[in-house]
Formats: C-alpha cells, structure tokens, sequence
C-alpha cells in the first residue's frame, strides 16, 4: 500500500510518541508498504527503507516541542495539515494514517480526497488537556470531546497503545475495526551509535563493580516521579549503602534542577546524572544495571520502557497505578504505593530477597515471549490493513 503517515511530533526525538511512529514506520515497512511521513520541522532524520519523510517549514522561533497540549503546536499543526493537503493533491494514497491531533484533520481529509483513514490514538486527548492543565475553560474541552468522538467514528481503523485506553475507546463505542497494537517494539535496535546525543559515562570503569546499579531511563517530567524516587533514596542507602543510582534523561534544566536537589539531601556520591542518551546508548544501561526502576505518579499509557524491561532479565520496581498494572502484576514486578516510603521500600525487597528477584524476573520474561513479541505486534497492523476496505484507483 501507499499510505500517508501524519505525525504532529518532533520526529524523531526520543519520548513517548515519536518512538510509537518509528515502530509503525519499521514495520509497514518491513511489510513492504511505502509510507510518507508528514511531521514538524523540530527532529532528527532517521533512515528506513520504503520511507520518505516530509517536513513543514519552519515556524519562527519554535525550536523544541514540550511534552503535552501547548500554544506553539496551533501554527506547528496548521502548517502540518497544509503540507498533507499538497501531498495528497500531488500523489495517490491508498491509506491516510494519523497520530493524536492529526486524527482531527482525517476527519475533513478522509471526505475530501476519498481516502480511508486510520487513526494512531496515543491518549485521550480531552484527558490530555486535564491531565497537563492546559485549560479549565468548559468550552474548549466539550470542543475536543467533540473532535475526539468524530475522529472515532469517521475512522475506517483505531489503534490504541495499552489496555486502559483501548477499554476508554470500546466504552464510547463508536470506533470500527478498532485493535490494541502496544509499544513493544526493542525501539535500541533501531538505531546505530552514531544516532542520537550519548553522554561520557564509562561503563568500564572498575569502581561500578561494588556497587549496586539502580537506574531510572525516560523524561523527567513531573508524573514522571523523579522526586518521590530521589525522597525515598536515604531510606535504600541506609539498608545498602554500596546502592547507586543512576539518572538516564531529562533536558538540561531538569536535570540541573534534580542534581540541586540531590546535592541539598547530601546524596551526590550516590547519584550519577547521564542527560539525554541516543536508544541504543539508554539500552547499554539497561544491560549494565542490576534494578529497573519506574516511578510514574500519574498517566494512564504504559511507558514504552515497560517493554524491554520485561524482555531484559533485570528486576522492576514501579508504582501501583493503572499505568503500570494494565501490564505489570505482582508476577513479574515489585510494585509499591506512589510515596517515597513505599517505593523505597520495594527496591530494599529486591535487594534483600534473591528468590524474589530470580522469580519475579523468570515471570517477566515468560510474559513479554507470550504477549509482547514484535512479531505478534506486526501481525496485529497488517490485520488492521487487511480489514480495510481501499477504493479502486
């Protein structure tokens, strides 16, 4: 097929959405479909076969996209739907294939050029505007019900990407030809060393062999939990004080501001900050550390990192909240309350009981070969091609 991918993103950067748009452009084309990337002018080109990626023009002074809902993606966005509308003027599409906002233009563009529509729903977008408090205006939130409802319904295929939001989608019940596609992908794999930004960690240095490796990897967005992470640190330091974390992410800013915090708590020889690390780079310190660590305070979509950290036969400490439990159980994974207390007390657990860890880490490797292969992720898309019905040219 011929598809046209519409992604509002900084494609590629490394977070949540853009890694979900580089496994759906490596599989489609590994399934031999050709895809047009339309996305923001923010991002680094990455290379995949059967691929071509289209940028908008720049938007003066937009250089960086934050996570969330924000003013800077109202011109970022119009400038995309434009672009789309030349592409699909200029070339034949069998597919149009959109992510989060963009779903709202497939509503207009699918009736306009003929073209079914597939939408890439990452979260509710409604929910999007609560969660990031954006706006309390009543208004603007029953506009964005609105959108998100059409979207579904006008849609010929729904992706959702974790459990919650694919039961949120079956509730509304409007969406057709709807199928739950996770992020499972081993997104490291993706990217040679030369891709990305890495930091001078040195991984061969022979102090590390007496310490116990703790690592944190993704953003340091505030749901992300990184002070309940930091506040309970004292309390896993006073059980093993050989323990060491490690701090895998965050922009500078943030990671200034936690190093300031760790530095108050008098816990620096504890604490090492990397800043923000290629794929493959963050994926050494998965394979290099003893304890895996997942924090999130709020959210509903499982983080990406959940994945491979099935697959990698390292122990999970995350928090008990629906972000996690839609896939983690206390099977494969310590999970704790979402205070300092509790998850401090969770990484003690399984550092004191062995049996715990060997048990835990058998489970979760079992469950990421049975339910989160990449090969039953690239079954579940070309299912949903198949059930599309594509109009004669």
């Amino acid at each position: 097929m011929r598809i046209l991918m519409v992604a509002p993103q900084p494609f590629f950067q490394p977070r949540g959405t853009p890694f979900s748009v580089l496994g759906r452009l490596h599989a489609l084309s590994e399934l031999g479909h050709s895809v047009d990337l339309v996305t923001y002018h923010v991002g680094q080109d990455v290379q995949i076969p059967n691929v071509a990626i289209h940028r908008t023009p720049a938007i003066p002074f937009v250089r960086n996209v934050k996570i969330g809902p924000s003013l800077a993606k109202i011109p970022m966005d119009l400038a995309l739907f434009l672009k789309t509308i030349l592409l699909l003027r200029k070339k034949k599409y069998d597919v149009l294939h959109t992510h989060e906002e963009a779903g709202f233009m497939g509503i207009l563009l699918k009736k306009w050029f003929k073209i079914p529509h597939i939408y890439d729903m990452h979260s509710s977008l409604p929910q999007q505007l609560h969660n990031f408090e954006f706006t309390k205006s009543k208004l603007i939130h029953g506009v964005f019900d609105f959108l998100e409802n059409s979207t579904l319904k006008s849609a010929e295929g729904v992706i959702t990407i974790c459990p919650e939001l694919y039961k949120y989608v079956e509730h509304l019940a409007v969406a057709r030809n709807h199928v739950l596609i996770e992020n499972v992908v081993d997104y490291a794999s993706l990217f040679s060393e030369k891709n990305g930004h890495n930091s001078n960690f040195s991984f061969s240095d022979s102090g590390w062999a007496a310490k116990i490796k703790i690592l944190y990897v993704g953003t340091f967005e505030p749901y992300q939990g990184i002070d309940l992470l930091i506040d309970g640190a004292q309390k896993v330091m006073d059980g093993f004080p050989n323990a060491h974390f490690i701090m895998v992410g965050g922009k500078p800013k943030q990671v200034d501001h936690y190093e300031r915090k760790v530095g108050q708590k008098q816990l620096s020889d504890y604490f090492t900050f990397t800043g923000s690390v290629s794929p493959n780079y963050a994926e050494r310190f998965v394979e290099f550390c003893d304890v895996l660590l997942s924090p999130r305070i709020s959210g509903n979509n499982t983080p990406l990192k959940i994945y491979s950290y099935l697959r990698s036969g390292k122990p999970i400490v995350a928090t008990r909240l629906i972000t996690h439990t839609q896939v983690l159980s206390d099977s494969v994974a310590v999970l704790t309350e979402a205070n300092a207390e509790s998850f401090a007390g969770g990484i003690l657990r399984i550092l004191e009981d062995l049996d715990l860890k060997s048990r835990i880490v058998n489970n979760a490797q079992q469950l990421a070969a049975s339910e989160y292969s990449y090969r039953i992720y690239v079954k579940k898309i070309q299912k949903l091609l198949d059930n599309i019905n594509i109009p004669d040219n």
